[in-house]
């Protein structure tokens, strides 16, 4: 495990337990202060209170014990006081105590990394605050604790995440067992000598099967397809990387995956809209909410590994009925015109000033709807004729954009909410391109690797698209064991 993981909990009293005794702050000259504060923000902080000395007693022991309890945000909250606890002059306390306090306070509000300089792509709306001020009224008040208590995510979703992540450390103490070894598919019938050793992995996490030696039994096979359903993995029974993986992973490995997805929260806006629509692109499904409350949850097809969708925050603001598709550039040139004309004129493609467009029906690539998207970079939600691969449990099929099962469905109950259903259902009919105008709504595709599910359980998502490792790289915890994710056959369409 990681040891920033294990040093968010193991001695989180120490914090406590060696805070100096408090005396009331002594008084300090305005030039004391301004040479103790070197940091920024905390000039930041002392220009707004004309460099008044603002921490009492009862604020320190308020902040020290949100630090203690910085562990269930995945977080070390000892480093935050090592300016602290290292001070030598009343000036120098009084700046570590108010740079401990917005530094942390940052990492909860905003996130410990930045994902704009992070990923070369990220648009989603992102947290907002005012720190300084938001700091200045909770000591004033003496309710720092209660400051701090505010500025993580409140939602139903990260709590519920912060708990699996504080259970998993808890687990995690232990030793490990020794890894499965990679090697060849093991299909039921077959025998392998990792046999033993995979049915334990998976009695130890309640997946019991009869075993007979070496031999991959169908009763095996049929506890390896309900930990693989459990797991964001193809229910195939059938043992592979990824399988391998997700039996691999052990309860540091669990906590690194939380605390990666803890971090993700936080880095969004805590006001994302009550009527929008989430796409977790990691575990392929679509959330929609209406009152703040979800109404709505259904499979989507989105970007293979090396077509990724990216993660975007993008405004719908209307319906395109029978759309043709533009295809880009690139899928024209090396996967279209080299299969030569026949194959346009039998999909009912053309070229027009040296593009290649389908024309609309219900076996365009877009199916009979798109959901358009103000972004610009040409990714979208659309309706799909290969309604198959929304039966898949692997489901990263396109080359970018998203692909909404029963997107009809899903078009006319938006339709319906905006008083547009009989125009929708008119422009249908007409097989004609047109366009329906509804409300904006904000579309955001997130990648999340652990999320709670339909019954409000935690569950987890293969990191397919390796950005879990990248997160967890820059918060120092170094990369973890991801398998090759195993690439699902897709087709020409966005």
């Amino acid at each position: 495990m990681p040891r920033n993981l294990l040093a968010a909990t193991v001695g989180a009293l120490a914090i406590l337990s060696a805070a100096p005794a408090l005396a009331a702050p002594p008084p300090m000259s305005q030039s004391a202060l301004e040479m103790a504060a070197a940091n920024p923000a905390v000039r930041a902080f002392y220009q707004r209170t004309n460099w008044r000395a603002a921490w009492e007693p009862q604020d320190e022991r308020a902040l020290r014990a949100a630090l203690a309890d910085a562990d269930r945000h995945a977080i070390d909250g000892k480093v935050y006081l090592r300016k602290l606890d290292a001070a030598s002059s009343p000036a120098a306390r009084e700046a570590a105590l108010t740079e401990a306090a917005l530094s942390y306070g940052h990492a909860l509000a905003f996130g410990l990394v930045n994902p704009e300089s992070l990923f070369g792509l990220y648009t989603i709306d992102r947290s907002a605050g005012d720190l300084q001020g938001g700091l200045a009224a909770a000591l004033a008040k003496n309710n720092v604790g209660d400051w701090i208590a505010s500025l993580a995510p409140r939602d139903a979703e990260y709590r519920a995440l912060s708990r699996a992540y504080v259970e998993a450390v808890a687990r995690s103490g232990g030793a490990a067992p020794a890894p499965i070894p990679a090697g060849g598919l093991i299909r039921p019938g077959v025998s392998d000598p990792r046999v033993p050793a995979i049915a334990e992995a998976l009695a130890r996490r309640g997946y019991e099967g009869e075993t007979n030696g070496t031999v991959w039994t169908k009763s095996l096979a049929d506890a390896l397809s309900r930990f693989q359903s459990d797991s964001g993995i193809a229910p195939d029974g059938i043992v592979g990387p990824h399988a391998l993986g997700a039996l691999n992973a052990d309860a540091s490995d669990r906590a690194r995956q939380l605390a990666v997805n803890l971090e993700r929260r936080r880095w969004l806006s805590r006001n994302p809209g009550q009527r929008r629509v989430d796409v977790n692109i990691a575990a392929s499904f679509l959330e929609y909410w209406r009152g703040g409350e979800i109404v709505d949850r259904r499979r989507v097809v989105n970007g293979k590994p090396d077509t990724p969708t990216p993660q975007l925050g993008s405004t719908m603001t209307r319906l395109v009925v029978n759309p043709p598709w533009n295809v880009p550039s690139k899928i024209a040139r090396n996967e279209i015109l080299p299969k030569g004309r026949g194959y346009l004129s039998s999909h009912n493609m053309y070229i027009q000033d040296g593009r290649v467009v389908q024309r609309p029906g219900p076996n365009s690539a877009l199916g009979l709807v798109k959901f358009d998207l103000d972004n610009h970079y040409a990714i979208y939600l659309h309706d799909t004729p290969s309604k198959s691969f929304f039966e898949s449990a692997e489901r990263h099929r396109s080359h970018g954009c998203v692909r909404v099962q029963d997107a009809l469905g899903f078009a006319r109950m938006l339709a319906g909410e905006d008083g547009k259903s009989e125009e929708f259902e008119a422009d249908l009919a007409s097989g004609k391109t047109s366009t329906v105008n509804i409300g904006n709504i904000p579309v955001r595709l997130l990648y999340h690797t652990a999320y709670l599910d339909a019954s409000g359980a935690v569950a987890f998502a293969p990191d397919d698209y390796g950005l879990d490792d990248k997160v967890a790289t820059a918060l120092g915890m170094g990369e973890g064991m991801r398998a090759s994710p195993k690439v699902a056959a897709g087709d020409v369409g966005p």
